[in-house]
């Protein structure tokens, strides 16, 4: 029998995060193999990014839905923000010049 890495691979995880802009972003949805692969679908039907961390992933796996994130994720959290701000002004941009 040959092994390879993939043999040992864990199930994809998603999570889902909302923000509005007040208190700290809230964790709407949460799941691993196909309840992460639908989350994805959903993001990718909506034009919601995609920002891939399994380590973060991991972490916030454990908190209940509707929980806010904890203080100690605050700064990965606006990392991931900031990509997000990133990939939806570069949109905004490819959008104005197609206009």
């Amino acid at each position: 029998m040959r092994l390879n890495k993939n043999s040992f691979a864990r199930p994809k995880r998603a999570v889902a995060l909302q923000y509005d802009g007040l208190g700290a972003p809230r964790l709407t949805a949460k799941g691993c193999a196909e309840t992460a692969e639908r989350i994805m679908a959903i993001a990718e039907e909506h034009g919601i990014p995609v920002h891939e961390d399994p380590e973060l992933a991991a972490a916030l796996a454990h908190l209940d839905l509707g929980d806010e994130i904890p203080e100690l994720l605050y700064l990965a959290i606006a990392e991931v923000l900031a990509f997000v701000y990133d990939l939806d002004t570069l949109r905004d941009k490819t959008n104005s010049k197609k206009s």
